[in-house]
């Protein structure tokens, strides 16, 4: 049985972990309980090593990518960071998916607000989370789900996966010709 796991990895960790049918195995939010303050190393070891708990190997996992506009980049690029390091250390293969890209999936398009991205979440699959870190977890895991099962998805949504699936040097081949002729 396959399994799809979304992460959405803050010091509110929100983690969805789905079966191939979609259904809900894990939805969470794992928090340092910091409250704003900046944890020490161990501290941010304990909290990849609670969200890595719940990952087994052979889970097709999703992490939102990092967001450059962030006031707290720092942190949640350490955490960003031990946490693919984590899950390449038990082998698990995850995909880098932009916070764009999450919120296109789910039919909002790429700059849509928090408050937008839940209620396209609600209206495309019925799910509603008081936290939005669970509810970017929930589309996260969707997102890789679909990469992998045979689902039915809109026209926003297979943009989004032809996105993550061209290789990082197809796309910059294809801006080098363009660029090119348009230099000519």
């Amino acid at each position: 049985m396959s399994r799809y796991v979304g992460i959405d990895p803050s010091t509110k960790t929100g983690l969805v972990v789905l079966d191939e049918a979609g259904e809900i195995w894990e939805a969470i939010e794992i928090d340092t309980g910091l409250n704003g303050q900046s944890p020490t190393s161990k501290e941010m070891k304990r909290l990849v090593v609670r969200i890595i708990s719940y990952v087994i190997p052979g889970d097709e996992v999703a992490i939102e990518g990092f967001g450059f506009s962030s006031q707290s980049g720092f942190l949640l690029g350490g955490i960003g960071w031990l946490l693919r390091v984590a899950l390449d250390d038990i082998g698990v293969r995850y995909k880098d998916i932009a916070p764009s890209q999450l919120k296109k999936f789910t039919g909002e398009g790429g700059n849509a607000a928090k408050e937008a991205v839940a209620v396209g979440v609600y209206k495309r699959w019925g799910f509603q989370s008081k936290s939005n870190n669970i509810t970017d977890a929930f589309v996260l895991a969707q997102i890789v789900r679909a990469i992998h099962e045979p689902v039915h998805l809109i026209a926003l949504q297979k943009e989004v996966i032809k996105q993550i699936q061209t290789p990082i040097a197809a796309k910059i081949k294809g801006k080098t010709k363009t660029n090119r002729r348009k230099a000519v």
